[in-house]
Order: structure tokens, then sequence, then C-alpha cells
């Protein structure tokens, strides 16, 4: 059926919009700005750190916050080392943001002396840290989302007996200047006669200081790799696969994105969902509830990723119970 529309209906609905339009506008114009603090402690080339600020994006814009529109989000990198981490702090801090949104743990304690309210992502330890009284009652103004428990270190352990069943000596890439990293060590060192491994840590200061610790732990046979969960070795991920693989040391990971880029085998919490989980904190902060009453979440994610393309190129065969296990394997 065809509806005719006659000259004055069509005015009279054009002029309606058009009274519409001004109104539309400054509804939008009206509405508050806000502004997000944003902390990472990976480059901001790193494809790891580009996966975690689309899914902190994506989940703030389902949640009504689009950039540009009703908030503003200011953007640091790379904040691994304490300096750094301390200058990056005091710079957000400086714009006076109505939230600030940290990645890892690292950089919190310089924040912490602030007004601003905190929310971390895929920090170690919080209690521990004294940057929350308790995972059920934060207080103060930090809440967000824990890392993993340290108890999933022994378990990188048991996972390299069971790829590799010849190790029986293993270094453990870990970063020495943190209580994270030592009580990591601490966990693998405790389960290592069960399993018949010795163990040895290996720092992460800097790339030179990984390459001749892991080039003269290989020398000796029956040598395997153990990278701990933390920064610096996510951002020296590449020179540690490349030795692994130059030197045929089997070695465990603990999160996915070293098995995507070449390591044998990984296991940990998904590292990107915990940002999208955190836009709903930072909404909940934005909106005018307190840190204090918002519990520290642990991870609902663990991922099992095997790389059956590497394990080839070190002669080794993956024992088919645990390619059944794994969440994905890498062909």
């Amino acid at each position: 059926m065809t509806v005719t529309i006659g000259r004055r209906e069509l005015l009279a609905a054009l002029g309606g919009a058009a009274a519409a339009w001004p109104l539309a506008a400054r509804a939008q114009q009206g509405e508050r700005m806000r502004r997000i603090g944003v902390l990472m402690n990976l480059a901001a080339d790193d494809p790891e750190a580009s996966a975690r600020v689309t899914a902190l994006a994506q989940g703030l814009q389902q949640l009504g916050w689009t950039v540009g529109r009703n908030v503003r989000m200011d953007y640091r990198w790379g904040a691994v080392d304490a300096d750094r981490g301390r200058r990056y702090a005091a710079e957000l801090v400086a714009l006076a943001p109505d939230v600030i949104l940290v990645g890892g743990g690292r950089a919190l304690a310089p924040l912490q002396q602030g007004s601003v309210p905190i929310v971390f992502v895929n920090a170690v330890d919080p209690v521990g840290a004294g940057f929350v009284d308790s995972l059920a009652h934060p207080g103060g103004i930090v809440t967000g989302f824990t890392l993993f428990e340290y108890g999933i270190s022994a378990k990188w352990l048991e996972l390299l007996k069971e790829i590799a069943p010849r190790v029986t000596r293993a270094a453990v890439i870990r970063d020495a200047a943190g209580p994270s990293g030592n009580a990591q060590f601490a966990v693998i060192q405790a389960a290592a006669p069960s399993f018949g491994v010795e163990v040895r840590p290996v720092g992460v200061r800097d790339a030179p200081e990984i390459e001749h610790a892991v080039t003269a732990f290989a020398r000796s046979s029956n040598g395997g790799l153990i990278v701990t969960a933390m920064a610096p070795s996510a951002a020296h991920r590449k020179l540690i696969v490349a030795l692994a693989a130059r030197h045929g040391l089997p070695a465990v990971y603990s999160f996915r994105y070293y098995a995507t880029s070449g390591g044998l085998i990984s296991y940990g919490p998904d590292t990107t969902d915990p940002f999208h989980r955190a836009a709903e904190y930072v909404d909940r902060i934005l909106k005018g509830e307190k840190p204090a009453d918002l519990p520290v979440q642990a991870p609902t994610k663990y991922e099992l990723v095997i790389n059956l393309k590497t394990a080839r190129a070190l002669g080794i065969e993956v024992p088919p119970t645990l390619l059944a296990r794994a969440d994905e394997v890498i062909e």
C-alpha cells in the first residue's frame, strides 16, 4: 500500500525534526566528560598491550562510555622499572583523572599516596604487597583484579617434567627485585625435590643478563626453563623464546602469549579478560561507588596452550594425555 504525505504534513515533520536537533546537541554537549588515566606495564607497540586496552575500551563502551563523547583516556606505556613507573604515575595524577587503571602492580605504590581511585589489573598478591587490606574488603582507594595464587608456580615445574621427562635441571627466570619473583621461585624450589629437578634462579634486569645466564646454563645437559609471571620477562619474551629455541631447551611459560610467540607450552590465567571485567569497576567508580566497597576479584579463566611446531623442532613427543587437556594447540 502506498502512503501519500501532503506538503503541509511534510513541512510539519521537518519542522519538528529541526526543533529536536538543537535539543539533542545541547544534551550531548551538556554530558559531563570524565577522565580515566591508564598506566600500562607493556610498551605501546606490544600486541598484548593493544589487546588489553582494546578489551578495556570494549567493556567501557558496552557500559555507555564512549571516548570523545563522555570519557577521555590518558595513557602511559612501558612502566616496568620503578623510576619510570613513579614518573608516569605523577604525570597521570597531575591530569586530575576521575580514576586510574593500572596494568600490573609495580607502579601502584606511588599512586597510593594520592586520592584518585585506582583499579589494578593483573597484580600479584595485592594483600601481601600492601595495596589492599583484604580481598573481600580492600579499604582505601584501591581495588582490582589479581593475577594468580603463588601455588600455580609448582604447576609449571610439573608441566615441564610431563612434557620433557629427561629434564633434571631447570633455570627459573624471575625478577629478583620484587617480592613476587622471589615468592614464585620459592614455591618452585620447594616442589623441585619431588620431581627430581635441581632449580636455579635467573634474573631479568636486562637483555644481556638474560642471554648470558641462559647461555651459561645451557652448556650442561638435561636442562629446561621455567619463565615466571612478571612484566620484565614479558617485555623480553621474544629474546627468551629465541634463546630456548637456540639452545634446545624445553620451556614452560606463565601466559599464552609466550606460546603464540613460539614458546613450547604455557599455563596461566587469561591476561586480557580482566581488562574487560575491570571496565565494570571503572564504571561503578565513575558513578559514585568507592574502591573500598568493591572486592578484589580473582581470575576466572586459566589456559593450557601447547605449541606443537616448537615441540617438533625440539624433538619432543607431547604425551597424548597432555594434548587432551590443552585449551589450545598451535600446529
